[in-house]
């Protein structure tokens, strides 16, 4: 069963390369990784491009900032996945 794990990005430069990170090391097989870039002003964009570029995993929509609900929302209509889950971009997974 595949699952879409979404991350709402906005200006997290300090801790995207983390977050995704500690997704990707959760020792799962099917899944996708959404990441949104909510219009971010620093160099989140560009860090979510350059993981996309080094991981089939992982896709990455681009949007003007509408904030956090309509970045999961954006995620949510690109999803793939039977299951859908969110982690924040500020935060990782043990």
């Amino acid at each position: 069963m595949k699952l879409s794990i979404v991350i709402p990005v906005y200006n997290v430069e300090g801790t995207l390369d983390r977050c995704v990170e500690s997704v990707l090391h959760q020792g799962i097989d099917d899944f996708e990784v959404i990441l949104v870039d909510d219009g971010s002003r620093d160099k989140s964009a560009a860090i979510c491009d350059e993981w996309q570029a080094k991981d089939a995993h992982i896709r990455v929509v681009h949007q003007q900032n509408g904030g956090l609900s309509a970045a999961r929302n954006t995620g949510i209509s690109k999803a793939t996945g039977e299951l859908i889950t969110f982690v924040d971009s500020d935060d990782y997974l043990k």
